[in-house]
């Protein structure tokens, strides 16, 4: 009888060997898994971060963009103005010239 309980506790102690190496390597498993959603987390994050930033620097670029187009729009307003003016000049020296040539004759 004493062997049988011997055997007994002798399988148990094997089956709770068992168990916990069981146990063990179901989570040893569980963490490589954790570990590696971690690390695929990690990147996401990370690429989302770059993507933000690029948005922010196409961002930038625009309103400067933006800037540059308005003070090109001003300038050419501008132009616009000088050539009239330069054109009202040009309709006068040439009234001039006409109005000195017929005095000369």
């Amino acid at each position: 009888m004493e062997r049988e309980v011997v055997a007994k506790m002798a399988a148990s102690a094997d089956g709770q060997t068992k168990y916990g190496q069981s146990v063990k390597g179901l989570l040893t498993e569980k963490v490589s898994t954790c570990g590696a959603d971690v690390i695929a987390l990690t990147k996401q994050v990370l690429k989302g971060s770059r993507s933000s930033e690029l948005l922010g620097h196409a961002a930038r670029n625009m309103v400067m963009q933006e800037d540059a187009i308005l003070h090109s729009e001003d300038s050419l307003r501008k132009m616009a103005i000088i050539t009239t003016h330069l054109q009202y000049h040009v309709e006068q020296s040439s009234n001039l010239q006409d109005q000195l040539r017929h005095l000369l004759k």
